[in-house]
């Protein structure tokens, strides 16, 4: 049989799938199997309305992955969708989906968005022009794209090849079991809906939202047994109903992982943002038995972030949740422990270990300690504002409420780039964005390349001089009070969203006493714990302290909760490779 039989008379039977049924395909050789032991090849499917280009993207495919994979080739996106419906009857995998963008019908991202439902854990790429590099950047949080592909892609050596294998090499060792969806009933003005949407958004897991005054919700509230006078109610995706759940109990029952599986580490770190990924990372790629212990979800600020652009190796941006989710691929693939709803309460040295303490009682012990549990934004003082917060007043992006912005007037605090990515993001779907900063320009604090996207963008305003004096409204934010602090001059403004990014405050509260601070709370480290050259007193070797090291030996710190550290997401993950570096220099000399 050979690689694309041509004799039949449709394109279909033409594909070697039956009559009426399926695309274009490669069939496998004579009895090939795949790995599971289950009949065919897992299949790549690609999909482009333009013959030529069909052709050749089944071509090169054929030529590097034939031997492994069935390829799959059809000519429009309804075409596509169902061979995807008669691989999944047959029971057959797809670890990767190529989707032409310009396609009339059905283009390449909604055919992606259609094809999530039928295989969710398939890789996605999309083939654009240069022109279109636009859309594919869309598509990253449409249909969360893993890769977007410039036409032409010659040679496929370097410029096919590569992306395919790292994409099926990510199919491979991602848990393809079936998705089941987590129901979220809630109110949209709940302050605990808004952190249980957060929380299932961030740990990447699979909900849905139901606002309570919806139909459906009250039909779920009736089979969970509760009027909704309390909410959240979580049920599961097998079933258990949750009503407003702890933060620990929904994770153990969504599936994340909340107990240590050891009793003893190399390397424990504290903290999932970009320092405590890279440390995590760099530790158990090297062979040290390391586990991640994080508060809320991985990602940290980062995490939140709508666009980062400025990171090296993504010229055309990603978004902190799915450069948080890589990361986190990456720690599970060398075999580190990730742990959620872990809350540091203490640290403290017993001999030759490193003792972190939970707020449950619970301790980890390890060889050696990482410390990067980051920072979190400072909250407004103004009249009202805290009695609003999570019900129309955020710190941060709260990404799982940005679906909720179409056609909203949104004001935004803050002149750093956190801010200035918020409102870019935003602006795409609310009506309009006023980003309000206290100094009379944002030169001094934004980088360049946003504040020329933010004077490109016309539903865009900024507003210098500007600060938020009070906020009014009973259950939900209804309007702000802006004062100029320049003229005095007092304007009442009518809004249900305000997103504040006004500096921050690191995560220590729980170590004084534990490890040297500075007066705002930022751990000391290296030689900034040296006075007049020496070490403090209870320093307890002959050396002195390494680079990033705490005043406890074998206890380092890596990203913004240092002191006098790089507020960048490129120098937090540098720095937590770094700290991996020195422990294994401390483990050493041992």
């Amino acid at each position: 049989m050979g690689r694309e039989q041509e004799s039949c008379s449709t394109r279909r039977c033409r594909a070697g799938l039956p009559a009426g049924r399926g695309a274009a395909v490669t069939a496998p050789a004579a009895g090939q199997r795949r790995s599971d032991g289950a009949r065919g090849l897992t299949a790549i499917l690609t999909v482009d309305d333009e013959p030529s280009v069909s052709r050749a993207v089944a071509r090169d495919l054929r030529r590097r992955f034939g031997e492994q994979y069935r390829i799959v080739r059809a000519d429009s996106g309804a075409e596509a969708l169902e061979a995807l419906r008669e691989l999944k009857l047959r029971g057959d995998e797809v670890a990767l989906l190529i989707a032409d963008h310009k396609m009339p019908e059905m283009n390449g991202i909604q055919f992606l968005e259609a094809a999530i439902d039928i295989y969710p854990a398939a890789r996605r790429m999309l083939l654009t022009a240069y022109a279109d590099t636009s859309a594919a950047i869309d598509a990253i949080n449409v249909v969360d794209l893993d890769h977007y592909l410039l036409k032409p892609w010659d040679p496929p050596e370097q410029k096919l090849y590569p992306v395919v294998d790292s994409l099926l090499e990510s199919w491979r060792t991602s848990d393809r079991r079936p998705v089941h969806t987590t129901t979220l009933v809630g109110h949209r003005w709940s302050a605990r809906s808004v952190e249980v949407r957060e929380f299932l958004a961030r740990n990447q897991v699979s909900y849905r939202w139901l606002p309570v005054t919806e139909p459906e919700a009250q039909r779920i509230l009736a089979a969970a047994g509760t009027d909704g006078s309390v909410l959240p109610v979580v049920v599961t995706a097998g079933g258990d109903a949750l009503i407003a759940p702890t933060d620990t109990v929904l994770a153990e029952r969504v599936g994340l992982s909340t107990a240590p599986l050891k009793d003893f580490y190399d390397l424990v770190v504290v903290g999932g943002g970009p320092a405590g990924l890279g440390a995590a990372v760099y530790g158990a790629s090297e062979g040290l038995r390391t586990v991640l212990v994080e508060k809320n979800a991985t990602g940290g600020q980062a995490g939140q972030s709508s666009r980062i652009e400025n990171y090296l190796g993504f010229p055309d941006g990603v978004s902190g949740a799915q450069l948080a989710d890589r990361a986190r691929r990456q720690v599970s693939k060398f075999g580190a422990e990730v742990l959620t709803t872990r809350n540091m309460t203490g640290l403290e040295a017993r001999g030759g270990a490193r003792v972190v303490t939970f707020e449950d009682g619970t301790e980890i012990a390890g060889h050696a300690v990482v410390l990067a549990m980051g920072v979190a934004y400072k909250t407004l003082a103004g009249e009202g504002l805290p009695h609003l917060t999570d019900r129309g007043v955020f710190y941060g992006a709260a990404t799982a409420s940005a679906a909720d912005l179409a056609g909203e007037d949104v004001y935004i605090v803050g002149g750093a780039n956190s801010a200035g990515q918020a409102a870019v993001y935003f602006a795409r779907t609310a009506r309009s964005v006023k980003l309000l900063i206290r100094a009379s320009s944002l030169t001094a604090s934004m980088s360049s390349y946003l504040i020329d996207q933010i004077e490109a963008t016309a539903n865009i305003e900024l507003l210098l001089q500007t600060e938020v004096a009070a906020a009014r409204g009973e259950d939900h934010l209804e309007g702000l009070t802006l004062r100029n602090r320049a003229t005095g001059i007092i304007h009442e403004v009518a809004t249900n969203w305000l997103f504040v990014f006004i500096g921050a405050d690191p995560h220590t509260e729980n170590l004084e006493g534990a490890v040297v601070r500075d007066s705002r709370g930022f751990i000391v480290t290296g030689n900034d714990l040296l006075t007049d050259g020496r070490p403090p007193a209870d320093w307890p070797l002959d050396r002195m302290p390494y680079p990033l090291e705490t005043s406890i030996p074998g206890v380092f710190v890596a990203g913004d909760v240092r002191a006098g550290s790089v507020k960048r997401v490129a120098s937090a993950v540098g720095e937590g490779a770094m700290a991996v570096t020195l422990a294994h220099r401390y483990l050493a000399a041992q």
